[in-house]
């Protein structure tokens, strides 16, 4: 008894269930002895040949062997193993991450997206109004292309088609006028100046913006948004008067795209604030009508004011190949349509006067650029004109979100 209370847990549970092995046995009486008192035969290894100790090793693979078959009958039962660094906790955090930037991350694509197209469709339409100085039937294929495809989404189902009704058929048809109008007076200011300047003279905007709505619905501006608009009156005339590309048929057209747009926008919220019938059509469902309707009432304009142009010959030495020209207008029509998308789609997920300051953002980005590819000349002072006006059209829209407007 007093060597079992000397010996240690271990070697005390394999002394009472092993018994001699034919290895003890050839060993002698010695080994046997260590057998029967394990406590013994530890301190007498230690003490006299530490290369006895295969006791002590037999028993610690034993033990971790058991512990092993042990783990594996757990395993099996279905008992969850813990969680090691790097696993599934690792795995739930980061997609709990994930999740938590994954708004931010897509409203950040459609920015991106929105800036994208809007530089493109600006590049495609100023290459081809350079070569084919023909901007109502560029204006009409654009929107043919559009109408194109809004009756592919209405048909495929994709977007469900709207509930038309006679009385609704003469306010879609203004707009759409109206539409049409400020889409070809902007591609006549493309074909006539620079891409930077004709952006530099929509970023009076916001002036057309104030004074419709004071005519049309009746609003009266406040002192501080008034003060707004002088530095974006002050910075157009500043970049106007040191534009190398400047014509004053370029500079029209361009003040009368802001009219019309703005004209468009005072109007659609009259009708669909009035008439229950616009009201129940979407922005995306409004945008689609009109543009059908701006398309039908673009082909007669383009006819009439430029069928001598529409001859081969004539578009063979535009200095643009047919393919190529044809590639460009269709690229153009699907960038402009994407960004006018990606703009409503970023509209739904940010506030009014968000969705403003990026647009300003976007114009800048427009105006470098179109600079950097077609390599316009621009002076010190223009530069400065142009940034003067789009900081005012910031403080517009800052003045706008105080208001709550």
């Amino acid at each position: 008894m007093a060597c079992i209370a000397r010996s240690s847990a271990p070697f005390a549970v394999v002394a009472r269930h092993a018994r001699p092995s034919s290895r003890a046995r050839q060993l002698g009486p010695r080994v046997r002895d260590t057998q029967r008192c394990p406590s013994v035969s530890v301190a007498s290894h230690r003490m006299t040949s530490p290369a006895r100790a295969p006791s002590r090793e037999f028993a610690l693979n034993y033990d971790s062997n058991r512990y092993a078959r042990v783990v594996t009958r757990a395993s099996a039962d279905g008992v969850a193993d813990a969680p090691t660094p790097g696993g599934q906790g690792s795995r739930s955090k980061a997609i709990e991450a994930f999740t938590k930037v994954r708004p931010t991350l897509e409203l950040g694509a459609m920015f991106f997206a929105w800036y994208y197209f809007s530089i493109a469709f600006n590049v495609y339409q100023k290459a081809i109004l350079k070569a084919v100085p023909m901007p109502l039937t560029v204006t009409f294929c654009e929107l043919a292309i559009g109408s194109a495809l809004v009756a592919a989404a209405w048909a495929s189902g994709l977007k469900s088609k709207p509930a038309f009704t006679k009385s609704m058929l003469k306010p879609l048809a203004t707009l759409g006028v109206v539409h049409l109008l400020g889409n070809a007076l902007t591609n006549v200011s493309l074909g006539k100046v620079a891409v930077s300047f004709t952006h530099t003279i929509k970023a009076l905007e916001p002036v057309f913006s104030v004074a419709l709505g004071a005519i049309f619905m009746g609003s009266v501006p406040s002192l501080a948004l008034m003060a707004t608009l002088v530095p974006i009156i002050a910075g157009v005339a500043i970049a106007s008067c040191t534009e190398v590309s400047f014509n004053m048929p370029g500079f029209i057209a361009a003040m009368g795209s802001n009219l019309t747009f703005q004209s468009r926008n005072v109007l659609s919220k009259k009708m669909m604030g009035g008439s229950k019938e616009i009201k129940s059509l979407d922005y995306t469902d409004l945008l689609s009508s009109i543009t059908i309707l701006a398309m039908i009432a673009a082909l007669p304009l383009a006819i009439a004011f430029e069928a001598p142009l529409m001859k081969v010959s004539t578009l063979t030495s535009s200095g643009m190949p047919l393919l190529e020209l044809g590639r460009n207008i269709l690229l153009a029509s699907l960038s402009f349509q994407l960004y006018q998308q990606f703009s409503f789609w970023v509209l739904q997920r940010v506030s009014p006067v968000t969705h403003s300051v990026g647009n300003s953002l976007k114009r800048v980005v427009v105006i470098a650029c179109s600079v950097l590819i077609f390599r316009n000349p621009v002076s010190k002072a223009n530069i400065a004109g142009t940034a003067l006006a789009i900081f005012g059209v910031f403080l517009y829209s800052q003045v706008k979100k105080s208001k709550g407007d």
